[in-house]
């Protein structure tokens, strides 16, 4: 089923997951696609592997954790933040390099101040590769770094190769499998 992309999400420079300047970084565009799930998109390379031809389990784990900790932020006006306190990986299949791959975070629980979170990594034939489960702590960006950040940094990457809608697949609704 297709649905529509509501706002992408910033990319930062040097983050491991999305940050576009990190060369040996995943480079992942997030789009929200309702007020409760995230995908991002990644074309992993040998960089990310483990076994040749495969992306590493651990690269597996952080895509899924960044996804489900950034889906908070859906239809939020105000920034929210997710520092990890816990994730559970379950790993089904193999994940190939150099072929574009979806990954699904939605907050399943949400209270004042930790939220719960599932995710999916789905293969191009839309079979699930790796599900994972987060429990996330909110917390101000200022409590996170030092560091600011600032729109050298944090910033919004919107291109014309930016999807319209995501096609999630229909054995996948609102993160159970059927």
């Amino acid at each position: 089923m297709k649905h529509p992309v509501l706002k992408k999400q910033n990319n930062s420079k040097m983050c491991f997951v999305c940050g576009l300047q990190n060369d040996l970084g995943l480079h992942a565009s997030f789009y929200e696609i309702n007020d409760r799930e995230l995908v991002a998109l990644i074309k992993p390379g040998e960089q990310h592997q483990s076994y040749p031809g495969r992306m590493h389990g651990g690269v597996a784990a952080a895509i899924l954790d960044e996804t489900i900790g950034r889906a908070i932020a859906n239809g939020k006006t105000d920034q929210v933040w997710g520092v990890t306190l816990e994730l559970t990986t379950k790993f089904r299949r193999p994940i190939p390099l150099d072929q574009e791959i979806k990954i699904i975070g939605r907050v399943s629980k949400e209270g004042h101040r930790v939220f719960e979170g599932t995710g999916e990594i789905i293969l191009e034939n839309g079979d699930i590769a790796v599900s994972a489960e987060g429990k996330y702590l909110k917390v101000p960006f200022s409590k996170i770094t030092d560091s600011m950040m600032d729109e050298n940094e944090w910033f919004l990457n919107e291109n014309p190769g930016d999807p319209l809608a995501v096609e999630i697949p229909d054995n996948l609704q609102d993160g159970i499998e059927k």
